[in-house]
């Protein structure tokens, strides 16, 4: 018996997104980065963002009488990145919005993948939750960032 959805949910998260044809010139990084962002372009990590407490934030309750199964709800931490190297803000405002849709469409079930909603199994239901806007004009250029959370739900 499983201990956790955590792990087999932010694997197919993963999954779900570096499948989404509208992801492909984004690139998905799974946890913190492990090079300089500063060269530009568009990120998005999964299971991380800078300055959280955690990748994953959990809690666990029975389910039902007899404690046979129990609930799981979960956020895993997310976060967009756009870099350019002009100071065109609303640029990569727009552009950091758009990986979030990106994002948002992949988690919708659809013919294709009637099972993305609920990260192919792994959970009840997965989606977006919240999210925060950050806009920074640095040296090399401007930034958008969009820490957001994928909030889910399991039966273990």
């Amino acid at each position: 018996m499983a201990t956790s959805a955590v792990p087999a949910a932010v694997d197919a998260l993963l999954a779900i997104l570096s499948a989404a044809p509208g992801l492909t010139k984004v690139r998905i990084v799974d946890g913190p980065p492990t090079n300089n962002l500063a060269a530009g372009g568009d990120y998005l990590f999964v299971a991380f963002q800078p300055g959280a407490d955690a990748a994953v934030s959990l809690t666990q309750d029975f389910a039902s009488a007899g404690a046979r199964r129990r609930d799981e709800d979960f956020d895993v931490a997310c976060y967009i990145e756009s870099r350019a190297g002009g100071t065109d803000m609303a640029a990569r405002r727009r552009r950091a919005f758009e990986i979030l849709a990106e994002v948002e469409t992949a988690l919708r079930a659809t013919d294709a993948a009637p099972t993305a909603p609920t990260l192919d199994g792994t959970v009840q239901w997965a989606h977006f939750a919240a999210g925060d806007l950050v806009q920074v004009q640095q040296p090399d250029g401007a930034l958008a960032a969009l820490p957001f959370t994928v909030r889910c739900r399991a039966r273990i």
